[in-house]
């Protein structure tokens, strides 16, 4: 019965009409919705990334500071001496 009365509905112009603005209405919707997940994403991905680019600064730093540390406890008594710190 249910069928029987939407195609009889559908068989009219204006409920065909009805239903492709519906479809299109929802479709619209749809690609917002999609649009705002992926900006969202995109967003936590470039936090992410900040957060690696921060994180290797401050790798690099513990690096090259102890690249420069005094090898032996003479030569931190001649930068203390000369004093380098």
């Amino acid at each position: 019965m249910w069928a029987s009365l939407a195609v009889g509905l559908l068989a009219r112009p204006w409920a065909r009409r009805v239903a492709a603005i519906a479809l299109v209405a929802l479709t619209i919707a749809l690609l917002i919705l999609n649009l705002r997940r992926q900006a969202e994403r995109a967003g936590r991905a470039a936090e992410r990334l900040e957060t690696l680019e921060r994180t290797d600064a401050i790798h690099r730093q513990m690096l090259d500071a102890a690249a420069r540390r005094p090898r032996s406890r003479d030569d931190l008594l001649d930068r203390l001496r000369g004093g380098e710190f």
